[in-house]
Formats: structure tokens, C-alpha cells, sequence
């Protein structure tokens, strides 16, 4: 039994040295508050989310940042006000540029309005819109500890020029966002992450990074981390077994860190759309699921050489609990903005 209580104990203590980066997206914030949504603790306080993300062990908080949205929502004056929000409660930023007017994803990566959509000029373009755009953190105050210079750019970024039918292209406007983030008045410099989904197919991962580099534009100097994104509820074949082992090997080809940029676990899924992978089917749609889980995903990134993030992905989104799932909820509070025991959780990785 005290072997026991030693072994689980050393366990934790690795998790708990690794994960540098324990953070969540709290994007819609501003959104949210703005339709009436406040949050309050599991004892029923009403406090600001970054307060409550704050005593449940966040250390860093992630922001979207569209180009010239229709609403100005998410735009760089959105996120410039909430950074001011994070700085003030103690939490770092971590900065991920869509390019973009909206989402970007595997299925939509458009080229904001009013650029270019020649190589050359997109590139100078989006060199200077992320030094620009990172200037004006850097003269509010804000230096941001992750940049993402792209947000799942599996099919590209900036489509169509940079499609990966045309890899070099994608490796140009990589290395030119790079160049931004480095020659910015940021000081510290921030890590620069490149962020693809599906982080639990090595062979996405390796043909993906394979074809960047090879191309010539941009190379492993031009990056820090490997971001990806890991969601349950898409696919069978997303277990943390092959989490494990594409996250190993990226790792051990590359030796950049590594850190898990996006993931849920529902609280409720009543149909879900995809069959859930095998090994985590005992694992119960609930806030001790989540707390299990996101203890699990830990347990892989300790393991893998310069696992040292994870982030959970928009997590106080009341109005749009499902998160883009079939599972009816994924936030880790409860409607309209109770938090649940599960937020704890940054509290023990």
C-alpha cells in the first residue's frame, strides 16, 4: 500500500515538473459577457474567468486573433484588451494567429480581405502584419510566451497560395511569419509554435513536416514547439496510444517541444457522431471524466521528451457549449457559467 502511495505520488511529481504551459483558450470572453454571461466558483462566488482560471491553476491563457473580422470580434484590439485582462491576473499569453478574417482550420484557411494572393507579396504581407501586429503587444505592456504562427494549417495557410499541393509556398509564408515574430520589439522573444490537428497520426505529423522542410523556405530554426490538436470525438483512431507515439517521435526527429494546443472531454455526448478510440471508452462523460482525462493526456506529454503544455480548448464558451462536437457539452462549466470541479485539474499537472 506505501509502495503504492510512492508510486503515485512520484507520478504526479513527474507531470507536475513537466508541463511548463497549463492553459486553457479563453477566446470568447468578451463575447460571452458582453450577451450576459458572468462566471461564478464551484462555491457560487461571482468572479472575473481569469480570477477563477487563475485559483484553478492556469498559467497561461490563449487567444485567436482574426485579421479583419466582420464584427471585430477577435480582432488585434479585442485581444490586446483581454491580454490586458490576463496580464493583470498574473497569467501569461500565448498568441495564435488564424490569418485570417475567421476560423482557420483544416477546411478553412481563406486569405484575409484586401491581401495579396501573389507569393511574393502575400509573404511580405504577412511578415508585416505579424510584426506589426506583435509590436502593438509589445507597446501595451504584453510580451506573449507562445506564438502560433498559424492556427491548424494541415491543408496550409493563406489559401489558396499556400495549399500544400504547393509546399514551398507554405514553407515561404512560414518563414516569413517567423521573421515577424523575431524581428518584433518583443523582448523576451516568444516560443514559436507551428500547430497541425490530428496529433495523434504520426504519419499526418511526419509526411507534413517532412514536405515543409524539405521544400527550403523554412527551417527548424524558424521554430520552437509543435503544436497539435487532440480531440476524442473525431475519430476512432485518435487513442492516446498513438497519441503517445506520434508525440515520441515528433519529439525524437525534431527536438522541439511539444505541447497539446487543443482538447475537450465532454460531460455530456448522448450520440456521438464518431465511435470514441478504445482506450479511453472507460473513461465517463462527466467533470471527473474531464479531470481523468486531461490527467491521462498529461501523463502522455510527461512522458515524451520536451512535453511541456497543454491546452485546454475554450472551456467557458457557454453559448456554445458542444464546441463544435456532436456531444452536447464540453466546457468545463456548467449553464450558464457555474464552473465545475474538473477546472481544477491545471491545478494537479
Amino acid at each position: 500500500m506505501l509502495a503504492d502511495f510512492f508510486l503515485a505520488f512520484a507520478s504526479l511529481a513527474t507531470v507536475q515538473a513537466a508541463l511548463k504551459y497549463k492553459g486553457v483558450d479563453w477566446s470568447s470572453v468578451i463575447v460571452e459577457e458582453k450577451a450576459g454571461i458572468s462566471y461564478t466558483t464551484t462555491s457560487g462566488t461571482t468572479e472575473p474567468l481569469e480570477k477563477i482560471l487563475a485559483e484553478s491553476g492556469v498559467n497561461t491563457v490563449r487567444q485567436r486573433v482574426w485579421v479583419n473580422p466582420r464584427d471585430g470580434n477577435y480582432n488585434l484590439d479585442y485581444n490586446l484588451k483581454l491580454a490586458q485582462r490576463a496580464k493583470a491576473a498574473g497569467l501569461d499569453v500565448y498568441v495564435d494567429f488564424h490569418y485570417s478574417d475567421t476560423w482557420a482550420d483544416p477546411g478553412h484557411q481563406a486569405i484575409p480581405s484586401g491581401w495579396p494572393t501573389d507569393i511574393d507579396d502575400l509573404a511580405w504581407k504577412l511578415y508585416n502584419y505579424t510584426l506589426d501586429s506583435l509590436n502593438s503587444f509589445a507597446a501595451a505592456g504584453i510580451s506573449p510566451t507562445i506564438v502560433s504562427i498559424g492556427n491548424e494549417i494541415r491543408s496550409g495557410l493563406l489559401l489558396p497560395t499556400g495549399s500544400t499541393s504547393n509546399f514551398n509556398n507554405v514553407a515561404r509564408l512560414l518563414h516569413s511569419a517567423s521573421a515577424g515574430v523575431k524581428d518584433s520589439n518583443l523582448s523576451p522573444q516568444p516560443r514559436i509554435m507551428i500547430h497541425l490537428d490530428n496529433g495523434w497520426d504520426w504519419n499526418t505529423q511526419k509526411n507534413w513536416y517532412e514536405s515543409a522542410l524539405k521544400a527550403g523556405p523554412l527551417t527548424t530554426s524558424d521554430f520552437d514547439m509543435m503544436g497539435v490538436s487532440y480531440y476524442p470525438f473525431y475519430n476512432s483512431g485518435a487513442t492516446l496510444s498513438n497519441l503517445k507515439t506520434s508525440l515520441t517521435n515528433m519529439a525524437n526527429e525534431w527536438g522541439k517541444e511539444i505541447v497539446v494546443a487543443e482538447t475537450n472531454w465532454p460531460t455530456s455526448c448522448n450520440s456521438p457522431a464518431y465511435p470514441f478510440p478504445s482506450d479511453l471508452k472507460s473513461i465517463p462523460f462527466s467533470a471527473d471524466g474531464q479531470t481523468t482525462f486531461m490527467t491521462r493526456v498529461a501523463d502522455v506529454l510527461a512522458g515524451v521528451k520536451n512535453g511541456n503544455g497543454i491546452f485546454y480548448w475554450e472551456p467557458a464558451w457557454m453559448d456554445n457549449q458542444g464546441l463544435g462536437s456532436s456531444c452536447e457539452s464540453n466546457t468545463m462549466f456548467s449553464w450558464p457559467g457555474k464552473e465545475l470541479s474538473s477546472l481544477d485539474v491545471f491545478n494537479a499537472i
